[in-house]
């Protein structure tokens, strides 16, 4: 398989680049809503943590991935209940920071070679998402398609050096209004 088209649309860096390195696998019945670099003021890209907002389940499969999963997770920052339905998970991500940095940068093909390979590995390998997603992180090998692609020359992508879209933080950071989650504290306890 292999790139025939652009991809045009916008899509979340941190459920792309930074949920895989969570290492839960693909495939399960429970996946976050999204993923975030941020939350308000609470978190901020710099602080190195992938905020996740799942639904909060009651059966049985839900359960089990919170226990065993979410809740031991190494990464595993904090938790918190943003409504009757919502769980945001937060998990730390200061170990990898150049990598962390490179990603909020939009520079993912300067991350380091080991979590570039553990990105691209989350994907199917004959999955259309899996090769772009290696042009994302190896885009040394595709200038050529590219440059076909968009009309311009190999020399001018080499320049930029990236073939993926900078994070637009307007999209990637969770606003959730504290007043709400203060009135949804105050009613649970």
């Amino acid at each position: 398989m292999s790139i025939s088209a652009l991809y045009k649309n916008y899509f979340q860096k941190s459920k792309i680049f930074v949920y895989p390195l969570l290492g839960i696998k693909k495939g399960l019945s429970v996946t976050p809503v999204q993923t975030y670099f941020g939350w308000n003021d609470y978190v901020k890209p710099e602080d190195m943590k992938l905020v996740a907002v799942f639904h909060e389940r009651t059966d049985q499969d839900y359960l089990n991935f919170e226990k065993n999963i979410l809740l031991k997770h190494n990464r595993l920052s904090d938790y918190i209940k943003l409504n009757d339905t919502e769980v945001l998970y937060t998990f730390d991500f200061s170990d990898i920071k150049d990598d962390w940095m490179h990603l909020i940068n939009g520079r993912y093909s300067k991350m380091s070679p080991t979590v570039k390979r553990r990105i691209r590995d989350h994907f199917d390998k004959n999955g259309s998402n899996f090769m772009y997603m290696d042009s994302f992180l190896f885009p040394e090998r595709y200038f050529n398609i590219y440059s076909e692609l968009l009309g311009i020359s190999e020399e001018v992508l080499k320049e930029v050096g990236e073939l993926c879209t900078i994070p637009d933080m307007e999209k990637e950071i969770l606003i959730v209004n504290i007043e709400e989650l203060q009135k949804l504290n105050k009613d649970l306890k």
